[in-house]
Formats: C-alpha cells, structure tokens, sequence
C-alpha cells in the first residue's frame, strides 16, 4: 500500500514539474547547485523527508567517486551511484534492467522518479526518488534515516560522515559552502613551506603528514572551512589538536595548539574564520607536555574514500586560500576608498 501511495505521489510532482535534462548539458555552478536543490526539493515533497539528507548523501557519494578509480564518474548533477545489482535486484538475470515492474519482483531499489516508463540508474530523477523511498520505508524522523544508512553503507564512518553533512546544510541552508581561508590571519606574522612527507622521528621513524606553519605563541587558529569539530583533546604526537570534517569528506587536523577556544565543543558546526584555538609548541609526550620545538601549527588534510582515510599536502591548498583571502581584502579595500 504504502509502495502505490509514493508511487501516485511521484506521478504528481511529474506532472506538475518540467522534467529535466541534465545529461551532456554544461552548466555554471550555479546551475549546478539550482537543479540539485530543484531534485532535493522533489524528493523532499513526496518522501517528507527534509531536503538536507538528500543533499548530504548525494555530496559524500560525490566525493568518494572523486577519489576511487573502481566507481563510475557522475552523468548527470548529482553524485549517487547505485550499484547494477542493488538497482535491478539482487536475483535479477538482468543486472541493467529498466523495467520498473521486473525490478520490484526481484526487490530491486530502482524505481521510474520521472514518468517516461524506465527504471534508470543513470537519471537523475530515478536516482533520487529511488534513495527517498528506500529511506522512507524506515520513517522519516532522524533516528530511522541513521538506521537507513547504516544498512545501506555497513559503515558506520560513513553514517557519521552524512548526517555531520546534514547537520551543516540544515543550519545555513544552501549548497554552497565551498569558502575557505588560511588558517592564521593575514595581518600575523608567520611562515611556511612545504614540509608534507619529511622524515620525522620522535615516537619512530614516519613521514610529517602536514604542513607546519611558524608563528608566535598564542596567535589565533582559525577554522579554514564549513564543517563539523568531530575531535578536540590531547595526541602524544599532535599535543592539543582539533579535526574538524568538511562537506567534502575532508578532514582538517590542527595540531601543536596552545589552547582551544572558549566553549568549543565536539560537534559544534564552524565556519570560515571561527577561532578554534591558538599556536603552541604542545605535544611529544604526555598531556600538557610542551616547549621542545618553537610554536608552530601544524595543518594536514586528509581524505576520506568510504573505505579507508589518508594524508595528503595541504601545501598547495594553503596557497591558493592565502592568495584568495589575499585578494579578496584587497579588493575590499579598494572598494572601501570608492
């Protein structure tokens, strides 16, 4: 019964929304971003599931297929990929089957989203509708789309990795969260080169998974992006450190600090430009240890692919946003003398 009834509610955001062509088509990014609101929204209506997970499943896929070389690139705006077996059924003969009455024999997840009479797994509104209703026959409130996920993915870093998404695009309600700034102000006096894969020695022989940044004690540490702080306290390595996770499946790790910032909390959502802490010398032994390197930060990234994380050079990204942020002020100055 409950299959019928999301089926007619489909029927009724067809006909009364122009279907869209994405395939091949090359659009700005704020197009982009305008159909995959515009398929969010869709799926929003007929599921009443709110827009915002949709939003955060499609970007976490996004970003995994960027970095694996065993998943298809995207056709279409969004980024799900559901796999040939999981679409048509598990039993299904017929792994590319588009036959929305064969596919639901065979308890396949594929679904016709758009009304041309075709289950297809590369469409974009087949895809989204298909994600809403597999959602939807768990419930809609928060607690039964985590126990969704967790059976969809079997991992749960990827649970917490979609629903820290959610949470952020919740609060600012836009898909474009894309900003970022280096890390220390401008106006500080500081320095920085490439140290990413140097030798490092203390606790046994690895490689430096950063890039240290020299500055003074206590100068302000800021949030360089949107994202989640999902870990603050002590490493013997990284002293007091803070991680914070972006939309883009990144996570951004501060280490050395001198202190964090008052009433910082794990979980706590940031911005571009929230003060997190300030540089130290902490680390290289147990809790409070400090002062056997000068005061630095040290930043690394490090990339999430839904299997496992690794470290790659922050260097060139630190660049590019010292130059942006760079330019930006100095543009607004310009306009401040208009």
């Amino acid at each position: 019964m409950c299959r019928w009834i999301f089926i007619v509610w489909i029927a009724a955001i067809v006909l009364t929304v122009p279907k869209a062509t994405f395939a091949e088509e090359k659009m700005d990014e704020d197009t982009i971003y305008e159909k995959r609101m515009e398929l969010y929204k869709k799926a929003e209506a007929v599921s009443l599931i709110p827009w915002y997970y949709f939003a955060a499943i499609d970007q976490y896929e996004r970003n995994v297929q960027q970095v694996r070389r065993d998943l298809p690139k995207p056709t279409g705006v969004l980024g799900i990929y559901i796999k040939p077996e999981i679409w048509a059924g598990p039993l299904n003969k017929n792994p590319h089957d588009t036959n929305p009455f064969t596919i639901s024999q065979f308890g396949g997840l594929g679904i016709d989203g758009n009304g041309d009479g075709l289950a297809n797994r590369e469409d974009d509104e087949d895809v989204i509708f298909a994600i809403a209703r597999y959602l939807q026959t768990y419930g809609i409130d928060h607690q039964h789309i985590k126990i969704a996920l967790w059976n969809y993915y079997q991992r749960s870093k990827t649970v917490d990795l979609i629903l820290g998404k959610a949470k952020i695009y919740k609060k600012y309600q836009t898909l474009k969260l894309d900003d970022h700034v280096f890390p220390l102000p401008l106006h500080a006096n500081y320095s920085y080169r490439d140290t990413w894969g140097d030798a490092r020695g203390w606790g046994g022989r690895r490689i430096h998974e950063g890039t240290d940044i020299f500055a003074d004690y206590g100068v302000p540490v800021r949030s360089t992006c949107y994202g989640i702080v999902e870990l603050k306290g002590w490493n013997k390595y990284g002293g007091w450190r803070i991680g914070i996770r972006d939309i883009n499946n990144t996570y951004h790790y501060f280490g050395h600090l001198n202190g964090f910032a008052p009433n910082l909390r794990e979980g706590q959502i940031v911005e571009p430009g929230t003060v997190i802490g300030s540089v130290g010398s902490s680390g290289y032994g147990p809790p409070g240890t400090a002062g056997k390197f000068p005061p630095h930060l040290h930043y690394g990234m490090y990339k999430d692919n839904g299997y496992t994380e690794w470290s790659f050079d922050p260097y060139p990204h630190l660049k590019a946003w010292e130059r942006s942020e760079k330019q930006k002020r100095k543009k607004n100055k310009e306009a401040q003398q208009k």
